[in-house]
């Protein structure tokens, strides 16, 4: 099995993503389990204790637990450019990550300032690592393609995401005055639009023609939007920052949410425009993802030019955002790369010939079991967002579900790999 384009020889140890990829999918359920025991509350409005603590279980727990593993892998193999020291990088920043995300959560859902110190100080020196050692991988990169810039652009959209939360954690963990209260806006849209989806289109533009087999992106697109999104992005910060300008902060908004919908949509005609016509799961989870970011764009549209809109528009967009949007790629992508990984792996110890082939590592079956629960959640939970009363409950019991299928499958591809680990007589450390 060839793929041209990939450095698999500068991959590191498989323990170095894995350990990202199976603790996810439990913070996905400890948020399901929040909303269930929060109830209907948590929808009062975007900023109750119950739905800070619930999105940031899914946004660290789950999105970023699984960006920070995927970029370890993904820059050696696509971009040529090895994160030094990457075991200890790995086992320091999840640790970390995995502390400060759970400290966070009781401190936003209990209120318990002692708490919040804690992830501020752990999760600060989370990122604080990864993003040390990444960017020194970045400044050996030899050719920058639309890959790589996107990469880049996100890393710094995720230094920024990380300063404006840690002046919010100190607002809630010592009761810090913020210099200004549109931090509580910029801090989810350099998450989201920058950090998020810089880097699901940075990677899209790779793994989107090679795994689904659909024609390359269109050159002006690859090229142009990284630096477009990330300057609108900056400008529509320093608007709302300011407020100076009426209907500036608005306009920019429109153009920053409508290339994002230009990005959704060209992806989705590509997907139409595949070669490979068997129905497959990652295809599934990216055309709901797809689908989520080109409508919670288009939300996030009418939201910038009404503000008199309901807040529930808000708690939409973010549910389609984080839940339809960024869950559903990342779910997606791992049923790519960790069969790929396991695939690699094995090669490198049994031999081209022996390693098994990639679908034996998981079957359909599981997951398309796990699309059609999560499609089921992401419903719910957008209908949840407007209507929560009579469907939260039903709502955070499929996204448990979802969460616990998808641990489920991962499980199930990880001992796969170890199982024919084992039959290799003499297997490198």
């Amino acid at each position: 099995m060839h793929h041209p384009g990939l450095r698999l020889e500068q991959a590191p140890p498989i323990a170095v993503p894995f350990r990202f990829f199976l603790t996810a999918p439990l913070f996905l359920f400890a948020a399901a389990v929040l909303l269930a025991w929060s109830g209907a509350d948590t929808f009062d409005a975007r900023a109750t204790p119950a739905a800070l603590a619930a999105t940031h279980l899914v946004t660290l727990g789950y999105m970023a637990m699984v960006m920070l593993g995927a970029m370890l892998q993904i820059l050696p193999v696509l971009a040529g450019a090895p994160v030094p020291a990457a075991r200890v990088v790995a086992r320091a920043a999840h640790a970390l990550l995995v502390v400060g995300t759970a400290a966070l959560a009781i401190g936003f859902a209990f209120g318990q300032p002692l708490a919040t110190q804690l992830a501020a100080w752990t999760l600060g020196a989370a990122f604080a690592v990864f993003l040390v050692a990444v960017a020194a991988a970045l400044t050996r990169v030899a050719v920058r393609n639309a890959t790589v810039v996107g990469m880049t652009l996100a890393t710094a959209a995720l230094a920024i995401t990380v300063v404006l939360g840690l002046h919010l954690a100190a607002m809630h963990g010592w009761g810090v005055a913020p210099p200004s209260f549109a931090l509580r806006e910029l801090h989810p849209a350099w998450g989201l639009a920058g950090w998020t989806g810089l880097l699901v289109a940075g990677v899209a533009y790779q793994v989107v023609p090679m795994f689904q087999m659909t024609p390359p992106y269109p050159q002006p697109l690859a090229r142009g939007f990284p630096g477009a999104v990330f300057a609108l992005l900056a400008a529509w910060s320093v608007a709302a920052w300011h407020g100076e300008v009426p209907g500036l902060a608005a306009t920019l908004a429109v153009l920053l949410a409508g290339g994002y919908i230009a990005f959704a949509v060209t992806t989705l005609v590509l997907q139409i425009q595949r070669r490979r016509r068997v129905p497959d799961a990652t295809l599934a989870f990216w055309q709901l993802g797809m689908a989520s970011i080109a409508l919670a764009s288009a939300v996030w549209c009418v939201r910038a030019v009404r503000p008199d809109a309901p807040e529930s528009l808000d708690l939409l967009i973010g549910v389609l955002a984080i839940a339809g949007g960024a869950v559903s790629v990342i779910a997606g992508m791992l049923y790519k790369i960790v069969p790929f990984l396991g695939w690699f792996h094995l090669q490198a110890s049994i031999g081209p010939k022996g390693a098994p082939h990639m679908k034996k590592f998981l079957g359909d079956s599981p997951q398309q079991l796990h699309v059609r629960v999560h499609l089921v959640a992401v419903v719910l939970l957008a209908a949840a967002a407007l209507w929560p009363q009579p469907l939260v409950y039903v709502a955070a019991t499929a996204l448990g579900a979802s969460a616990l299928v998808q641990f489920r499958n991962l499980v199930l591809a990880a001992r796969f790999y170890r199982a024919e680990l084992a039959r290799v007589p003499a297997t490198p450390a």
